[in-house]
């Protein structure tokens, strides 16, 4: 018979398992392990607890997850966090981006941090890690971005990273790195951008890794690198940084010095990116082996008889090295000399010191360190047509380049693909930073032809902040595809439109708290366009209102999208769009005689927005507006609601709406009357 307490005892930890998430959940323990570790303090990983769920809605700070309900996402960027890398990291198996970069980690980077094999985006970088880069890391066969740079790590460059065959970036400079640059980074055959700079490197540039067809930059700069730069990477001009190696030489490059006899001798001249092969002797041997050469009979003839004539030579050669070592060292020496005097004065020309380049990356704003932006048509640039407007506006937001556009989209793949207009469409992104974005693409023709004016439209975006509003994130303009991108906060739940007009099993419908909250929220909204807030210039009407534009957050918070948009484009694309507007019901009337936008117009379109989100409807009907006229709610409130909302707060919303649709824009209410009555208690 089986003991009652061993009984009792089994049913606790039953009990336990489940009441206590940690146990039943390897995700959410991990976390708590790396929280431990992160903030050993507990400073700033507060909302991390054992008993919350990393995948409900932002309720572990910077986690994000999947759709399979998988941590993805770690951002935790610049939050002042002083741990250690914990191997328990490895556990998030569906992880796609870590992100903990701007932080003040020490320690190693653990080794088990490569059993994450799913992990496209390792940001480590301006921290204060120490130890060797882990070869493990070459196993990693997702990575895209590997940023270490910034910290103190020492030791060489694992050649195992050549297996890296997805990389694109690779960031791993002002650390204490040695040894040569692995000739197997040559086989990275996507790599991009290849940011070596102030370490201790040393020996030739492989001709391999300047043979890749992809390579965009490498930067060497600060290194003790030598011998003959390959030719090749003249085709990359002015993305290939070397200044501070007085070993290097070449020709084709702007000053970098000539090549002497003794340059000429180095083995950098032989391509390494061919195998050694001996006919005669072992095969598949390693570059660094040696081995007896053997020689045939008749090569044996032929040298024995030029012996004298060898040994003449071989002094005349002896004598000229030996010069050139000379002249060779004393041309290091002064340039030595110089460098250091340069970096004590001459911040400009490259010579930054180890802690002036680390103080530099610290102080950049972008998560990808040292990433040209596109060249070309950019209105953002500060030409002498932006009158300062442009300065303004850039001091004030953030500057994406087309290359993060490009990623966080997937190269504009149809998958991410939300919606296309005539003159825009609108993909979803996932930035560095693991940071979901909806991204709008607006062609140049589409855009207003003066700079002043577009950099206007732009900089009264940029101003529009409020919570009912989507956010602006940032911005891009490319010449290299004449479009300009807008980058805006992703929205989760979609736009109003997709809730009306679901079927009655629908799990899109709204309950009836929900649709009152939005509609307030979409008058709140309305109300700071049309206010005249300090940090605004001045009213703003958004002239296309409509449920398309009223996006939804995690939370159904209504956001208002396109707000300002208009200002940006041509009077052209202005008009297609008006168009779209009066065809779906929301021009007020009076725009059809005087061709003018009031705040009124506004208030027009939020009326029949009242109407559809009571009516679950997004085409109105005559017989709508007669039944609410006649306050037979029945007739026009949702059906889907199976009579589950408040009388009285139906008919007050009703009599808002049909005062705002009123045809004379005189006796409509203005936003803040309407914002005041809506915050008035409900009578039922």
């Amino acid at each position: 018979m089986q003991n009652p307490q061993n009984s009792i005892f089994a049913l606790l930890l039953i009990t336990s398992y489940f009441t206590n998430p940690t146990w039943g959940n390897a995700e959410l323990r991990a976390l708590m392990e790396m929280k431990s570790s992160l903030d050993p303090e507990n400073k700033y990983l507060s909302s991390w607890t054992a008993d919350g769920d990393p995948c409900d809605g932002g309720a572990f700070e910077g986690v994000a997850c999947n759709e399979h309900r998988k941590v993805a996402n770690i951002s935790l960027q610049g939050k002042g966090l002083t741990g250690k890398v914990p191997p328990a990291v490895a556990e998030l198996k569906c992880l796609s981006g870590l992100y903990l970069h701007y932080n003040s980690l020490s320690g190693e980077i653990p080794k088990e941090i490569a059993n994450l094999t799913e992990l496209n985006d390792l940001y480590l970088n301006v921290n204060n890690l120490t130890g060797n880069i882990p070869a493990e890391i070459g196993s990693m066969a997702s990575l895209q971005v590997l940023q270490l740079c910034c910290n103190h790590l020492t030791g060489s460059i694992p050649t195992e990273m050549g297996f890296l065959k997805k990389l694109s970036v690779l960031s791993l400079e002002i650390n204490t790195l040695t040894g040569q640059i692995p000739t197997s980074l040559g086989d990275l055959g996507m790599m991009k951008r290849l940011y070596l700079s102030f370490n201790q490197l040393s020996g030739p540039i492989p001709v391999r890794l300047a043979n890749i067809p992809s390579l965009e930059v490498l930067d060497v700069q600060n290194n003790t690198l030598s011998g003959v730069v390959p030719s090749a990477l003249r085709r990359i001009n002015e993305g290939f940084h070397f200044g501070n190696n007085p070993g290097l030489c070449g020709t084709g490059f702007s000053s970098l010095r000539a090549c002497t006899p003794w340059d000429n001798l180095n083995l950098n001249q032989i391509d390494s990116s061919k195998p050694l092969t001996n006919t005669t002797g072992p095969t598949n041997v390693p570059r660094s082996a040696t081995f007896p050469i053997t020689c045939n009979q008749s090569n044996c003839s032929k040298s024995s008889s030029k012996l004298p004539q060898i040994g003449i030579v071989a002094g005349v050669i002896t004598l000229t090295i030996t010069l050139t070592v000379v002249v060779f060292v004393g041309i290091v020496r002064y340039r030595r000399r110089k460098q250091k005097v340069g970096n004590k004065s001459d911040t400009c020309d490259d010579r930054l010191s180890i802690d002036q380049a680390r103080d530099f990356y610290k102080r950049s704003p972008s998560p990808l360190v040292a990433l040209e932006y596109s060249n070309g048509w950019d209105p953002t640039s500060g030409g002498q047509d932006c009158n300062g407007l442009c300065h303004e506006f850039v001091k004030g937001s953030y500057k994406f380049n087309l290359e993060e556009v490009e990623s966080a989209t997937q190269h504009f793949s149809e998958v991410n693909l939300l919606g296309k207009s005539k003159f825009s469409a609108v993909y979803k992104g996932i930035l560095k930073d693991g940071s979901t974005v909806a991204i709008k693409c607006i062609s140049k023709t589409s855009c207003k032809t003066e700079e002043d004016e577009f950099m206007r439209g732009l900089g009264l975006l940029n101003s529009l902040k409020h919570e009912n509003l989507v956010k602006l994130k940032g911005f891009c303009c490319s010449k290299a595809r004449g479009e300009c991108f807008l980058i805006y906060d992703f929205a989760l739940r979609g736009n109003l439109s997709e809730y009306l007009d679901g079927e009655d099993d629908s799990s899109n419908v709204l309950d009836w708290p929900t649709r009152v909250s939005i509609i307030h929220g979409i008058a709140k909204g309305i109300e700071y366009l049309h206010s005249n807030e300090a940090n605004k210039p001045g009213p703003i009407i958004h002239q296309n209102i409509s449920v398309e534009k009223v996006l939804l957050d995690q939370n159904f918070k209504p956001l208002i999208l396109d707000a300002g948009l208009l200002k940006l484009l041509a009077d052209d694309v202005v008009y297609s769009a008006l168009k779209v507007s009066a065809a779906l019901g929301y021009m007020a009337p009076e725009y059809i005689t005087t061709g003018r936008f009031t705040e009124k117009s506004d208030v027009y379109a939020f009326g029949v927005i009242i109407l559809q989100v009571l009516c679950g409807k997004r085409k109105l009907l005559g017989s709508t507006r007669m039944a609410a006229e006649s306050g037979r709610l029945e007739e026009f409130i949702d059906s889907k609601l199976d009579g589950k909302f408040s009388e009285a707060e139906a008919t007050r919303l009703a009599k808002i709406a049909l005062d705002c649709t009123d045809e004379i824009p005189d006796d409509r209410p203005s936003i803040e009357s309407v914002v005041r009555e809506l915050n008035e208690p409900s009578g039922g």
